[in-house]
């Protein structure tokens, strides 16, 4: 059986810490509301910030399937819905030939049932499961086009789908709905409407250093705390083109770990750079002086900080 929806926004809170995910407050809310009214959730913020975990956090502590749609430009109903099977189809019709006096009208109702039918992620979402409804994760929406967020409608306010040769599919139980954007375009608003609404931004450094000791507890307290500091001060005072996300402080706390690193040194961030930003004029713009200039901020700053 799978766990209850919470009913509070505490519990979330507690739900999302047993996997080791720290939300703040306005996230925790959306979320108890999208859990309690049914409503799909869709997340906006920049990469690497922790939308799509969201979804497998949710998957792993409420016991629900995970049902995942990646999606990419050029993404089709074939690849996210269903198909035919048409080699499948092309045996039936063989047979039925074969065996003589196949009633047209009939097989052609025959070959185009569910037997037929390959699932793509949004048709499996809908199906029932003795787990539960499952998590559906629409991932990265805005890497499709127009005509497939059109699509989408249908799916995300009546949680079916229409098949032009079986009809409507309904689901028993509707998924639990995470749609996630990294705002490469704008996601027209009729698809926005059907959701609630929740930007994920950057974490403060209190939260990011909380989320570093859950994830990466074997790092030196003090190389934590400077490594969070460091990468608070990249992303108020260096223009980056693409600013480093938790998921980058933590692998670049577990790449130092690895390295034995005590300590933050203008040598082993020159050396490590391509861990925690990954394109290369905003590594040149960081190395050398300006990599200096900011870790000798971070370790002022933690002198003169109360014990």
């Amino acid at each position: 059986m799978a766990t209850a929806i919470p009913s509070s926004i505490d519990q979330v809170s507690e739900l999302l810490g047993q996997a080791d995910y720290v939300a703040d407050r306005s996230l925790a809310t959306v979320l108890f509301l999208s859990l309690k009214m049914g409503r799909p959730l869709f997340l906006e913020g920049e990469a690497g910030v922790g939308k799509t975990e969201i979804a497998k956090v949710l998957a792993t502590t409420l016991d629900r399937p995970l049902v995942r749609l990646q999606c990419y430009e050029g993404l089709d109903v074939g690849s996210a819905v269903y198909e035919w099977n048409y080699a499948r189809q092309m045996i039936e019709i063989r047979l039925a030939e074969a065996t003589g006096g196949a009633d047209r009208q009939q097989l052609g109702k025959d070959i185009f049932s569910q037997d037929f039918l390959v699932k793509r992620p949004l048709l499996t979402a809908l199906e029932p499961s003795p787990r539960g409804a499952p998590v559906l994760l629409i991932d990265e929406l805005d890497r499709t086009d127009e005509p497939f967020e059109a699509y989408l409608l249908e799916v995300l306010s009546d949680f079916q789908i229409t098949i032009p040769e079986i009809g409507t599919i309904k689901a028993e139980e509707p998924p639990i709905v995470i749609v996630t954007s990294n705002r490469t375009r704008e996601i027209h608003d009729a698809l926005k409407r059907r959701c609630l609404y929740h930007w994920v931004d950057y974490p403060d450094a209190e939260r990011e250093l909380a989320i570093l000791r859950l994830k990466v507890p074997g790092a030196d307290k003090r190389l934590s705390q400077e490594i969070v500091s460091f990468i608070q001060k990249l992303r108020t005072d260096a223009e980056l083109f693409k600013l480093p996300g938790i998921a980058e402080t933590i692998d670049w706390t577990q790449a130092l770990t690895q390295l034995d690193v005590m300590s933050l040194d203008p040598g082993v961030i020159n050396d490590t750079l391509g861990v925690l930003l990954k394109y290369q004029d905003d590594i040149a713009k960081i190395q050398g002086s300006e990599a200096a200039a900011l870790l000798d901020e971070v370790q002022t700053d933690m002198a003169a900080a109360p014990k």
